[in-house]
């Protein structure tokens, strides 16, 4: 595997090296490719794109060289979900049904975005089918596993399985995944990592396949807020990031209440309040408060169904329809079949109490606050009984995305940071979360608090 010192290092500690040239991109990209094609876990990545890596790697290589370097992020590795477009290569978002189509024929804004900051595209990450499941099981790629776990095969999370996965792995500093019900925080949280989802809309969204356009939203699993922050500013075609450190000292952080500790594992609940201590005891200011919206959003959907689920009926309604569906994940054509049932009114009635409940959350926090909890309610599960039981799997998948679902619901933004572990020694995290658009207020935070939430 040739030297491998830089594997794991986060994408700030690559950029210094690379750019005071004490390390070459070229042999960056070649630990990196050789790294991934002799891990055991085949299923972390579903394609690698060689020959792109070093095209990419060689003209950093030059332009550090000639001093011009394009910034921070020049020469780092980067890996894509298996939904955005890469050039010359079919988009399959985890599924089989999509290999049988035309390779995409531009890579997707966001790519094009990060290729122009200098970043090397080393391949593409494995997911749950059509990005519809926050659990990480994918029947035709395998399934990551964590590497986390110490007494057996354990889940990745999802949907950006992989993502989580190869940065925790140390395979790559940065993937990019997306987030529609937590599918960014749900396997930061699970395997250690940073993961910060941004507000919907923040990114252009070509050429990223999607599954709830009301939902999607993007963003990078990495191992720093910092990294987060770099790419980020990247991602909006910046040189440089206008997020500014805050401090943690008289910073106001808002416990929710309802909903997110309902049937907490005693070890991530330690954690988590452990974590809040350490705030406080850094001068942040923490307060408790019920949020009615949370419990409605959930009696909302008892009610009226959930809005992912009619959206990405009415986007899959033709493939459930015909022969494609023998093809696909059982449980993802279950799941996107309870679409069938959301009336029109319904959807529209859920379109406008999300409005409302939105409007009623931005009463609820005073200017400048953001919310803090636990990512999820729970460790990573063991693999083996979600893999033979569908009711347990069902079970799991929406206690997994409880938590999460509210942000993307809500609108919001959110960072998830390692706070410690839970029972056999496995990751938790804790969730900072702000409003709609609060993104710059939430990462300014979470750059300042990433130290003492991680202990």
């Amino acid at each position: 595997m040739g030297n491998t010192g830089n594997l794991g290092k986060s994408v700030a500690q690559l950029s210094v090296l690379l750019q005071a040239g004490a390390l070459d991109p070229r042999e960056l990209a070649e630990e990196t490719l050789a790294a991934i094609a002799a891990h055991p876990d085949r299923a972390i990545f579903t394609l690698l794109t060689p020959e792109r890596a070093r095209r990419e790697a060689e003209a950093s290589a030059r332009r550090i060289a000639e001093g011009r370097s394009l910034g921070v992020l020049d020469g780092v590795p980067v890996a894509w979900k298996d939904l955005f477009d890469l050039e010359g290569v079919v988009t399959t978002a985890g599924s089989k049904v999509l290999a049988r189509n035309a390779p995409a024929e531009a890579d997707a804004a966001v790519v094009q975005a990060l290729e122009a900051a200098g970043m090397v595209a080393v391949g593409r990450t494995n997911m749950s089918e059509f990005a519809f499941s926050g659990i990480g099981i994918n029947p035709h790629y395998g399934t990551p596993q964590n590497p986390a776990a110490t007494d057996g095969p354990r889940i990745p999370g999802g949907s950006s399985s992989g993502a989580g996965v190869a940065v925790a792995a140390g395979l790559v500093p940065v993937a990019i995944g997306t987030d529609t019900g937590g599918s960014i925080r749900i396997p930061a949280a699970f395997n250690g990592v940073v993961g910060y989802k941004a507000t919907r809309g923040r990114y252009p969204m070509d050429g990223v396949f999607p599954l709830a356009k009301s939902l999607d939203s993007l963003g990078p699993l990495c191992r720093t807020v910092q990294d987060a922050v770099w790419v980020d500013a990247a991602m909006r075609g910046q040189t440089a990031s206008e997020v500014k450190r805050a401090t943690v000292d008289g910073q106001s952080l808002v416990v929710p209440e309802t909903v997110v500790f309902d049937g907490i594992e005693a070890g991530v609940a330690a954690a988590f309040e452990a974590a809040l201590e350490r705030l406080a005891a850094a001068g942040a200011r923490i307060r408790r408060q019920a949020f009615p919206v949370f419990a409605e959003l959930f009696e909302l959907i008892a009610e009226r169904g959930a809005l992912v689920t009619a959206e990405a009926y009415a986007l899959h309604r033709e493939r459930l329809a015909g022969a494609e569906a023998a093809d696909m994940d059982p449980r993802v054509v279950s799941r996107t079949r309870g679409g069938e049932k959301i009336t029109a009114p319904d959807y529209i009635h859920i379109l406008e109490t999300r409005e409302r409940m939105i409007a009623d959350m931005a009463r609820a926090l005073a200017p400048g606050e953001l919310l803090v909890s636990p990512t999820l309610p729970h460790v990573a599960p063991a693999i083996g009984p979600l893999l033979t039981d569908d009711e347990r799997f069902f079970t799991a998948n929406a206690r997994t995305l409880r938590n999460t679902q509210i942000g993307n619901f809500l609108d919001g933004c959110g960072v998830s940071i390692p706070c410690g572990t839970g029972d056999a020694g496995m990751p938790a995290g804790c969730l900072l979360s702000g409003l709609p658009h609060a993104d710059e207020r939430l990462l300014a935070v979470a750059l300042a608090a990433e130290e003492t939430v991680r202990g």
